[in-house]
């Protein structure tokens, strides 16, 4: 079950999430649990591996603003860099970023399932 203590723990910035939810915590891990759930993560993956930088960039700009505004920062700060790397196509793995934001996901669904 997740709880902000555990989504302190992981380094979410809650205080700030939960604002932009009117403080109700309900609202707040339901949304969470809708982030995490997102189908962009797995059209960014798609992109990433098929060359598709528009793609990619169009998921990346979709998870940077449900990331940001629920403040999870662990995954909002590579998806917010990859986004601007896509924005631009600058050269450069793009494959470390998607590991790093897959596994940050990984670990918050854990979290949602202790």
């Amino acid at each position: 079950m997740l709880t902000i203590d555990k989504l302190n723990r992981y380094g979410a910035k809650t205080d700030e999430g939960m604002a932009r939810c009117l403080n109700n915590e309900a609202i707040y891990f339901r949304l969470i649990g809708m982030a995490v759930g997102d189908a962009a993560f797995e059209k960014l993956e798609d992109g990433i591996k098929n060359g598709d930088l528009d793609e990619a960039f169009a998921a990346a700009h979709a998870l940077k603003g449900a990331l940001g505004n629920l403040a999870l920062e662990p995954m909002y700060r590579p998806v917010m860099e990859l986004t601007e790397l896509l924005r631009h196509k600058t050269p450069g793995d793009y494959e470390a970023y998607l590991q790093t934001i897959m596994t940050q996901r990984e670990t918050l669904q854990v979290l949602m399932q202790d």
